[in-house]
């Protein structure tokens, strides 16, 4: 493969739909292969490590799973947990859920943990993990009902309730770390990581 800085493919392990535009909006091509792994039971083994290694122990196991059954090719695999006080929060079942949990944000910090890693015929070759804090301003309850309505349940589908790139930025009164680590990647680190893999010109 030779097009643009691009110089070896790239598999991304995830369906999420912000690492697929963070990867296409820095120019890389990646194929789609999202791992079909419980998270959930593999978190659990891994509950005595801190919520930001398991970030990274669940983006390795995606990306050693994807590439076991691709030979040869390089995949990324991508992990967040937002950790609340000490303890990691799953994303909520419903709208009603996503309300309770942006409530008790309100006027607090949270944290967002990143994690990605490379394998390349089953073998991690590289992984890393960022965090960012999250400081929620002290929103009134007519702001975050007229929120939820505009938002919908595709707030369901991430774990703190918000989308940074999306009306969700109103959430927050300060916020201290890295844009990309909110979305879902470190990216930064991604980048170097292939860069030194080939993956991508110096």
């Amino acid at each position: 493969m030779s097009q643009g800085f691009q110089r070896q493919p790239l598999i991304l392990a995830s369906a999420s739909a912000a690492r697929r535009a963070l990867m296409a909006g820095v120019g890389l091509t990646v194929e789609l292969h999202p791992a079909d792994l419980d998270e959930e039971a593999i978190r659990q083994a891994h509950a005595d490590l801190s919520p930001a290694r398991q970030a990274v122990q669940l983006a390795e196991a995606k990306a050693r799973a994807v590439s076991e059954v691709h030979p040869g090719v390089l995949v990324l695999g991508g992990d967040q947990i937002l950790e609340d006080d000490g303890a990691v929060v799953s994303k909520a079942d419903d709208l009603a859920a996503v309300a309770d949990r942006l409530r008790g944000f309100r006027g607090r910090s949270h944290h967002l943990h990143s994690g990605a890693a490379l394998a390349r015929d089953g073998q991690i070759v590289w992984s890393a993990v960022d965090t960012a804090a999250l400081t929620v301003r002290d929103f009134s309850d007519a702001w975050l009902e007229t929120y939820l309505a505009a938002e919908g349940p595709a707030l369901t589908s991430v774990v703190g309730g918000y989308r940074l790139e999306g009306p969700g930025a109103q959430l927050f009164r300060r916020i201290q770390g890295d844009y990309f680590t909110i979305l879902g990647l470190p990216l930064w680190a991604v980048l170097d990581a292939l860069r030194d893999q080939g993956v991508i010109d110096r």
